[in-house]
């Protein structure tokens, strides 16, 4: 049986991706990936007891404005985060790529939040930003502990450094705007939920920034820290196709993208990472049927709604709040509202 964790450690790899790795025969890839996945266990623990504790996750900023905090970690394991202050708002720029990439794209995240939604930071209260670089040895992960932000180099084959793709910095955060607002539970459809919102709003930030439309995006996740060591182009894509397939080392992208298909096993808490792929998809159906830049009505549909759900939403209350959404945003019977059915029809509900 698996056990809920109230505060469970967010990372940007799924499990069935380490779990692969695990199983290589290549001794370096197979040591690598059990490294990350003791870590990420360990990481669970940690949260668990920090769940029942005082913490820092909402320390407020200066002022209640955009307060950015990065931290080396000196290749040191999680318990010693957040390590060394490299970084902090409005200092010069550091000659450590990592670093200014840490804090260029959290800053990216918390002007999207506030430009787009009017949200100030990840509490909607100011709270600082908090990142640390360069933790553990190869570290093939990134993660959203419920306090900060936490970043790997990764191998330099498969992976490179995890704070090179701004939609992986966006994802992480956003994962800190859901346990401010609905909080939903990291298992089965409300813990797939989760992760589609962190993806949706890390595509979004990206979109946002380079000023693309719809048809013009990718909608493709974690594309810039993919390495030469795979074939695979992404980890995920929004698109009705595999992110990877026949890949030597990664296998075959498990994500369905339509409910027929959908995972009914206790891997990955019931598939929130696997089952994510169904409403990724609708979302980009919405954004596509809609039109211009993905932000400005399917973004502001999706972001009324992530208010309005709770801890235990599953897809079909998600159905629901979306149209609802589109409705109390954009009229009954409007384009909005239609594209929004019509791409929940698509994907099987």
């Amino acid at each position: 049986m698996l056990a809920y964790c109230h505060n469970p450690i967010h990372c940007i790899l799924p499990p069935y991706i380490l779990e692969k790795l695990s199983q290589s025969t290549d001794a370096k890839i197979r040591k690598l990936a059990i490294d990350a996945i003791e870590a990420a266990a360990a990481m669970r623990a940690q949260r668990f007891t920090l769940a029942k504790l005082p913490t820092m996750s909402a320390i407020p900023s200066p002022g209640g404005k955009k307060h950015r905090l990065v931290y080396d970690a000196k290749h040191g394991s999680m318990w010693s985060l957040p390590g060394k202050l490299v970084r902090e708002e409005g200092d010069k720029k550091a000659k450590d790529a990592a670093v200014n990439e840490a804090y260029n794209y959290s800053g990216d995240v918390y002007d999207f939040y506030q430009t787009v939604f009017s949200r100030n930071s990840l509490d909607d209260k100011g709270m600082s930003l908090i990142s640390s670089v360069h933790l553990g040895n190869k570290f093939n992960n990134a993660f959203w502990n419920g306090e900060q932000m936490a970043y790997g180099d990764g191998d330099g084959s498969l992976f490179i450094r995890f704070t090179k793709a701004r939609d992986v910095v966006g994802h992480e955060l956003t994962h800190g705007v859901v346990t401010h607002t609905c909080n939903l539970q990291y298992q089965d459809e409300s813990g797939a939920l989760n992760e589609h919102f962190a993806d949706v709003m890390g595509v979004l930030v990206s979109q946002w920034r380079a000023g693309k439309t719809a048809k013009q995006a990718a909608w493709t996740v974690g594309a810039e820290i993919m390495g030469p060591g795979t074939t695979a182009k992404c980890l995920r894509t929004f698109k009705d196709e595999p992110a990877y397939q026949d890949d030597p080392i990664l296998g075959d992208d498990p994500q369905p993208k339509h409910l027929k298909d959908k995972y009914t096993g206790s891997a990955d808490q019931g598939g929130v990472h696997i089952n994510s792929g169904i409403p990724n998809h609708a979302f980009y159906l919405v954004a596509m049927e809609i039109g211009g830049s993905a932000w400005q009505k399917a973004g502001q549909i999706w972001y009324r709604t992530l208010r309005a759900l709770h801890q235990t939403s599953d897809f079909a209350q998600m159905v629901t709040e979306t149209e609802a959404s589109a409705v109390a945003l954009y009229g009954s019977e409007s384009i909005e509202q239609q594209a929004v059915r019509k791409a929940w029809k698509a994907v099987g509900f």
